[in-house]
């Protein structure tokens, strides 16, 4: 028989396309594999070292209010600096849809690390504010592109369980901060201490070198490099789905859709709920020694362990609770407990020590609870088209939240007292959960008709 030829090598070639790209099993549905634990353990230090950083901030600009005479507006400056980087998420959501995830995850924890060390070298209140929002905008890439590098990697099966897991890891980072600064006096080496932390993120995404997303690659046209990363990773049977491979070129969502006839709710939502949160539990987390002290709690110590405790405790319980509940109820009642206690230590300053931290220690663990609602429901409240703008603009309207509670909390503290202060807090929690009373769509597939999902 002869040699093929060029019309035969032609049928040839395209039917091996034909094969490289669709008889493939769809790599989602993959068993948790090697690259699938290496990128969730990348994304696991990287939450450990991002919660660290925002934690540490309280203590150590407590202390150098003192040494570097602040006044209550630059402690609130200081304390919310890395709170307004993370606003950022919108921008850094925009670049990493456009350029890629894994460059930015690669590179953002070695320019953390550098950052988190010039904090030593410095007094200038200006310049640690420019640093902290420097480090703000290095944890946004891993909230908003580590999320969703992971979520586009993971199995179906298994995404909303380790998604969830990651923000136990969190709770984990915040406590340790709390610890550190009992057994470090120099504010200068608390903030600067995050560094270890941001190095060890960043040495070990070095060592087993993050993949690029196939999603990522298909959205932008790229099947044949996102078939490859996957059989690379996976092995030869794996690869794109059907749905990725029919894209031939992104279609960008608009902003402007969030607020149309079809998003509103959602956007109102998302918004509500995660800025009124973020309001509270970081005004209160990062400045926790200043309104302990104008509490007049006797231990201190005793006081913020158990709160640090608490917020392990109650992110643990909430994974529990999360999927054996409805989102409106998870959403409802998780705000609901924190509100009554947060107005009945407002309201009853003589309370007894003893039923003070109680109430106060119920408070942090079911806020802490609310805190799984952040990363999987902000992402079930969009459909797939328009995820990435509407969680990234979420996102940001809680670092906006979490920015204002955390500059507004020590000057409120100073005018008003610390009682008046929670009742503030009290008062924010309550608005976001009447919106969300009226808004919030429920999407967890136990509690909604398969018709009626939003996702």
């Amino acid at each position: 028989m002869g040699e093929p030829n060029k019309q035969d090598k032609k049928e040839i070639r395209r039917k091996q396309k034909k094969n490289i790209f669709y008889k493939r099993k769809n790599y989602k549905k993959a068993p948790f594999s090697d690259v699938h634990a290496q990128l969730y353990w990348a994304l696991v230090l990287g939450q450990i070292a991002c919660a660290y950083a925002l934690g540490i901030a309280g203590s150590a600009f407590n202390h150098a209010k003192l040494a570097l005479n602040i006044n209550d507006t630059w402690l609130g400056l200081l304390g919310a600096g890395s709170l307004i980087g993370l606003a950022g998420s919108f921008i850094m959501g925009r670049i990493s849809d456009r350029f890629g995830r894994k460059h930015l995850l690669m590179a953002n924890m070695y320019i953390y690390t550098i950052l988190s060390i010039l904090q030593f070298f410095t007094s200038n209140l200006l310049l640690l504010f420019i640093l902290r929002v420097g480090i703000g905008l290095m944890i946004a890439i891993d909230y908003t592109v580590g999320n969703s590098i992971l979520v586009e990697w993971l199995p179906t099966k298994d995404g909303a369980k380790r998604q969830s897991n990651l923000l136990l890891y969190w709770a984990y980072g915040f406590g340790l901060s709390f610890l550190a600064s009992q057994f470090i006096s120099n504010w200068r080496l608390m903030l600067c201490s995050s560094a270890v932390l941001g190095l060890i993120a960043a040495i070990y995404r070095s060592v087993v070198q993050i993949p690029h997303s196939p999603s990522w690659l298909a959205s932008h046209g790229e099947h044949r490099q996102a078939q490859k990363v996957i059989q690379k990773n996976l092995g030869k049977k794996w690869g794109l789905p059907k749905n990725l491979l029919r894209i031939r070129k992104k279609s960008d969502a608009s902003t402007a859709e969030l607020f149309g006839k079809k998003y509103w709710k959602s956007t109102l939502t998302g918004t509500a709920f995660y800025a009124t949160q973020a309001f509270a539990f970081f005004g209160i987390s990062i400045f926790l020694p200043i309104l302990l002290k104008n509490m007049h709690m006797n231990n201190a110590f005793l006081s913020g362990l158990l709160y640090n405790s608490a917020i392990i405790v109650g992110t643990a319980i909430g994974i529990w609770l999360f999927n054996k509940m409805s989102r409106r109820s998870f959403l409802i009642l998780t705000f609901t407990i924190p509100i009554i206690c947060l107005f009945i230590l407002a309201l009853l300053p003589k309370l007894p020590s003893v039923l003070t931290l109680l109430v106060f220690t119920v408070f942090s663990i079911v806020l802490s609870a609310s805190l799984l609602l952040d990363f999987t429901y902000t992402t079930e409240l969009f459909d797939l088209r328009i995820r990435a703008t509407g969680v990234v603009f979420v996102i940001m309207m809680s670092r906006v939240g979490a920015a204002a509670g955390t500059f507004l909390l020590p000057i409120i503290v100073n005018l008003a007292g610390a009682y008046v202060t929670l009742c503030v807090c009290g008062v924010i929690l309550l608005i976001g959960t009447i919106i969300c009373l009226f808004t919030a769509p429920e999407t967890n597939p136990k509690f909604v008709k398969q018709g009626n999902k939003n996702n």
